[in-house]
């Protein structure tokens, strides 16, 4: 074909076609670019067993705490186990908008992954351990309604469990007071739910590709999801907040969602957590962390209500975030994008910004929107 032809050809699709231009245009990242995007990396990263639980680690405890997961040898009324809310094929979550067990709560599932990383656990940060926030949903009334006295019975009587648990703790159930079993059951489980982490993705891959300099590999990360991953860093400044190689910064955000509850009333959200916190006896200021040492419960001990922790709620994680809808702390919305509909369209005013102005209204083309939904489908 003559040049100046194909020239005349090329110009007409770029003005009838709009995203004809990213077909033909290369994706490249400043310098800047660059660098922001291997904040986010390398996965996975190196991980301490928790000093506050002495049997995280322990494979015996591990395998036990599996099978006190997968079992509903924790619940009431035996009609219940973490499975139910915290499906394996579900990426450790259940795919509705507000987790049920005895009866529907008032949020939604937090999938399980990374927990490691984590230095608050649940929506509010209600507990600052994993064996706490393991032992809350067996307690909750409306998730497992069990009690400490109720489950320490069961297992002294359960010659299995009963025999799993000796060669763990090295001490029959029978020599341990109801609370301190309930306790350590729920180490067992916290030592289970570390091994869960997300595999490497695509986009590991091109973060490593890029880190290297090797173009070839990182050619083959694709061209919408570059695009998306520019809006991520840049434009949207979803970094913000999801931070690092886990995409959170492990905190507490108001981000524009309804924080009234469905069953009535409205959800504290942070506010609440702290109170929960402060009133709990099993966080790491208290006589069941393993070594006050090195988990010292600093952050517990400092941590404080503010009228700004209304309506807050954790960041989470987005590694494998297209597999755990339904979004937000409520499920209200159902597909990743909605939730960047949701950005894209926030109302400021109803946010409590306290002069910090983290978050702005996005007014992203629905062409930008698409482009990263499709970078986040590759975490």
């Amino acid at each position: 074909m003559h040049p100046v032809m194909k020239s005349l050809i090329t110009g007409i699709l770029l003005l009838i076609t709009p995203n004809f231009s990213h077909a033909v245009d290369k994706v490249s990242f400043s310098e800047s670019e660059r660098n922001a995007i291997l904040t986010h990396g390398p996965w996975p990263p190196k991980t301490a067993t928790d000093p506050s639980n002495r049997v995280s680690g322990n494979k015996s405890a591990i395998a036990f705490g599996r099978e006190l997961f997968r079992s509903r040898f924790l619940s009431g009324s035996r009609r219940h186990s973490c499975v139910t809310c915290h499906q394996p094929n579900r990426a450790y979550a259940d795919g509705l908008a507000l987790s049920a067990g005895v009866s529907r709560v008032d949020r939604n599932t937090i999938a399980l992954a990374n927990l490691r990383l984590n230095r608050w656990y649940g929506w509010d940060g209600g507990s600052d351990n994993l064996w706490a926030q393991s032992i809350r949903p067996i307690l909750d009334p409306r998730e497992m309604n069990a009690s400490a006295a109720l489950i320490a019975k069961r297992l002294r009587s359960d010659v299995p469990f009963a025999r799993g648990y000796q060669e763990i703790f090295n001490a029959p159930p029978g020599t341990h007071n109801d609370e301190q079993v309930m306790i350590n059951l729920g180490k067992a489980l916290a030592a289970y739910q570390e091994t869960i982490v997300t595999p490497r993705t695509p986009f590991d891959e091109f973060r490593d590709a890029l880190a290297a300099s090797d173009k070839p590999n990182a050619e083959r990360y694709p061209a919408a999801a570059k695009r998306g991953l520019k809006i991520f860093i840049g434009k949207g400044k979803c970094s913000l907040c999801h931070q690092g190689s886990n995409f959170t910064n492990g905190e507490f955000d108001d981000a524009g969602v309804r924080y009234f509850k469905p069953s009535g009333g409205i959800d504290k959200g942070r506010f609440g957590g702290i109170q929960k916190l402060k009133k709990s006896p099993y966080t790491l200021l208290g006589r069941y962390n393993d070594n006050p040492r090195k988990a010292s419960g600093v952050a517990t001990r400092h941590v404080t209500r503010s009228h700004q922790s209304w309506g807050q709620f954790r960041v989470p994680s987005l590694r494998n975030i297209s597999n755990t809808a339904p979004y937000m702390h409520d499920g209200s919305l159902a597909t990743l994008g909605d939730v960047i509909q949701h950005y894209s369209r926030l109302n400021e005013e109803r946010l409590h910004l306290d002069g910090r102005g983290l978050l702005r209204r996005l007014n992203l083309t629905e062409a930008e929107i698409a482009d990263l939904v499709t970078f986040l489908e590759t975490l």
